[in-house]
Parts: structure tokens; C-alpha cells; sequence
């Protein structure tokens, strides 16, 4: 009775390894698209409503969901009390805290960090075709977390339930 309650512990323990790691592949291309729509308010924020930078990042942290929501909130509070540093620093923290949170791998990661050198460095053109710019890197690179996901979601979870039987197998 002993053998079989070990043995279906490290069933639903390997299954859900395999579980979790799927989770990733499914929260990915939702978390860039999330993403994109945030940069796409941003714009809107800054082109038609004016908003200065920490109205408007606080603004993306109501309307977006976590760990975005977190990014946002960071960035405008270390803006509103950013004692000397420049927007392009208080960015950069923000996307290193929160980014392990997220789903999101290291390209899109490199996407968002590139876009912080210009804001709040140049005009608002400057800022709109740069947003613009990382819009279309993240929309391919959801379109590649798509693809990943179809291809290896599903393998992972059989292998997570497959690894957990073998386990078994090779314990009796």
C-alpha cells in the first residue's frame, strides 16, 4: 500500500512539472499581447491625451494585468520619486524586477530595455515611432511564442506524466 501511494505521488508530482511548464508556453504569447496592448495605450496617452510619462505608466498599471501591472506601477513611481535618475534607469529596474514573473523569454525582454533608452529622451514622434517599432518586434515574436506553443505545450505535458510513469516503472 506503501509502494502505491509513493508511486502515485511521484505520478502527480512529474505530471505536474510537466503541467507547469506548459503553463509557460500557454502565458507567453497572452503576456506579449498583453504587452502590445499596453504600448499601444502608452501612444495613445502620450500622442492624443498628452499625458506626462508617470501619469502614464501609472495609468497602463490600473489597466493592464500582473506581472505588467507591476512593471507599469514601478515605472511610475520611480518616476514620480526618481531622485536624479533618468527615465531610460527607473525603466530598466522596473523590467529586470518584474520580468522573472513573467512568461516572456530574454528577446522580448531586450525589446522592452531597447525602448526605454528613448523614452522620455526625445519628442513625442520620436517616442510614437519607437513604440511603433517595439509593437512590431513583439508581434513577431508572439506569432514565434505561438508556434512554440502548439509545438511544445502539449509535449510537455505527456512528458511530464510519461517521466513520472517510467519513474514508477523502474521503482517496482
Amino acid at each position: 500500500m506503501l509502494k502505491f501511494i509513493g508511486a502515485i505521488c511521484i505520478l502527480g508530482a512529474a505530471a505536474m512539472l510537466g503541467f507547469v511548464q506548459a503553463l509557460h508556453y500557454a502565458r507567453r504569447p497572452k503576456q506579449i499581447r498583453q504587452m502590445i496592448g499596453a504600448l499601444q495605450r502608452m501612444e495613445t496617452e502620450i500622442i492624443y491625451a498628452l499625458t506626462p510619462l508617470p501619469e502614464a505608466f501609472a495609468t497602463l498599471g490600473r489597466q493592464t494585468a500582473e506581472p505588467l501591472s507591476t512593471l507599469f506601477k514601478a515605472t511610475s513611481e520611480g518616476l514620480q520619486s526618481s531622485a536624479g535618475h533618468s527615465t531610460r534607469d527607473v525603466w530598466q529596474l522596473a523590467v529586470k524586477e518584474t520580468w522573472q514573473r513573467s512568461s516572456m523569454k530574454q528577446s522580448e525582454q531586450e525589446i522592452v530595455l531597447q525602448l526605454g533608452h528613448v523614452l522620455g529622451m526625445s519628442d513625442r514622434n520620436d517616442q510614437v515611432k519607437h513604440l511603433r517599432l517595439a509593437v512590431s518586434q513583439l508581434q513577431a515574436e508572439e506569432a514565434d511564442s505561438r508556434d512554440e506553443q502548439q509545438r511544445y505545450e502539449k509535449m510537455w505535458k505527456s512528458l511530464g506524466l510519461l517521466i513520472g510513469a517510467l519513474i514508477v516503472i523502474l521503482m517496482y
